[in-house]
């Protein structure tokens, strides 16, 4: 006996306008919408037109955080990671508040990012679904890793002053004044990550926390937009990446240049982003193709290596496509998902300090030339198969509905 189809309903998302917060959860979306249900999506306007795409409506706000194109206004001190969320998220509950009233939704779904989505549904009395695209607490989180990293900061007068905002904002809303239970405990969440990417996942409380996988949509009306060149037929390919934010790095990209430019049994895709300029590489040997932009996951279907800044939608497509990798991570979780990597036997781990040509080379060919790592990366994607992705996410948010 099968359970009935829920009737359509109008179901809100909230997010931020960031690559890393939206990728994740787009195909999730346009799957929803596929289903017959109205979803209005709360995105600053630099993200409409991809909110627009998968059927939803988009719900224009004006955000005050720092953008992909700026990703030196973020700071240096941990502070500065965490204040403009909350003080986003302070101005943005009235502007979401007015833009939805009077058409209320029958379930929130959010990013992890998005503080005024809870609060508002909340408010509305309907349920909210957090959706993580990262790592999620498990069973003795505090005391292992944020009471840790987070003493300092709630011992300082900026830290104590951010705390007493954000639980001041909580109780005037009538969720209490816990804020590290608000920003780490939600009542219901997915995870957008493979299991195999999440630390002590044992130990993650599974009444809470679903792990559905990546989440893609068909991709066969685009998986040939990067072919193979004739001049690399026969020739094992490496893909370097480090995303989108973090890509002001043109002595590591003249790094990977020197590694593999002229090996005469390899051919080399390089994306540079938009912070570096192709002349600042120097002399590209002919096996070496720059771009400031590739698709990624259609490279990684013919590559035998990646160089990969471990971010959380970079790390699970090279899982899903079995390829061995080499991470240099960047910034925030991308130093815990180089680890997971490295700890599951699919990858090597190298500092950015220490990412030279040498290290760089020595990494990538051990790896390539090792059949275990083979082994481990294509039972890692078995595993990865039987998570569900898209469908199953969907099924589970309209599991809410009722």
């Amino acid at each position: 006996m099968t359970s009935a189809k829920p009737e359509p309903a109008h179901i809100a998302m909230f997010s931020i306008a960031a690559h890393g917060h939206v990728n994740p959860s787009i195909e999730v979306v346009r799957e929803l919408v596929a289903r017959g249900h109205r979803v209005s999506y709360a995105i600053p306007a630099s993200f409409a037109e991809k909110v627009a795409e998968t059927g939803a409506t988009p719900v224009i706000w004006t955000s005050t955080l720092p953008t992909d194109d700026d990703p030196e206004a973020w700071g240096t001190e941990l502070i500065d990671n965490v204040e403009p969320f909350l003080d986003d998220a302070v101005q943005a509950l009235p502007q979401l508040a007015a833009a939805f009233a009077g058409d209320e939704p029958d379930l929130v779904i959010h990013d992890i990012t998005s503080y005024p989505a809870p609060v508002l549904a909340h408010g509305w009395g309907v349920p909210a679904v957090s959706l993580s695209p990262n790592m999620v607490a498990w069973e003795g989180y505090e005391e292992e890793v944020a009471e840790p990293l987070f003493a300092e900061l709630k011992a300082s007068g900026r830290g104590q002053a951010y705390y007493a905002k954000f639980a001041a904002w909580l109780t005037g809303h009538g969720l209490g004044d816990d804020v590290d239970r608000f920003q780490g405990h939600p009542r219901r969440s997915l995870v957008l990550i493979p299991r195999a990417l999440q630390p002590n996942a044992d130990r993650v409380d599974p009444s809470v926390y679903t792990f559905v996988g990546a989440c893609r949509g068909d991709r066969t009306a685009t998986r040939d937009r990067w072919r193979r060149p004739a001049s690399a037929e026969g020739k094992k390919v490496l893909l370097v990446s480090l995303g989108s934010t973090f890509t002001k790095q043109p002595a590591f990209y003249r790094a990977c240049v020197e590694a593999f430019g002229n090996l005469p049994d390899w051919h080399v895709v390089l994306q540079i982003g938009r912070f570096t300029d192709e002349a600042e590489l120097g002399p590209v040997p002919a096996n070496v193709e720059v771009h400031h932009w590739v698709p990624q996951l259609d490279v990684l279907h013919h590559a035998d290596a990646f160089i990969t800044h471990a971010g959380a939608g970079g790390s699970q497509e090279g899982l899903a496509t079995a390829t061995p990798m080499v991470a240099v991570p960047q910034a925030v979780d991308q130093f815990g998902n180089a680890d997971v990597l490295s700890s599951l036997g699919v990858a090597r781990h190298v500092p950015m300090a220490e990412a030279d040509a040498a290290a760089l080379r020595e990494a990538v060919l051990a790896l390539v030339a090792d059949p275990g790592v083979a082994a481990r990366c294509a039972a890692v994607r078995a595993g990865m198969a039987e998570e569900g992705g898209t469908a199953r996410a969907a099924d589970l948010i309209e599991a809410e509905l009722s």
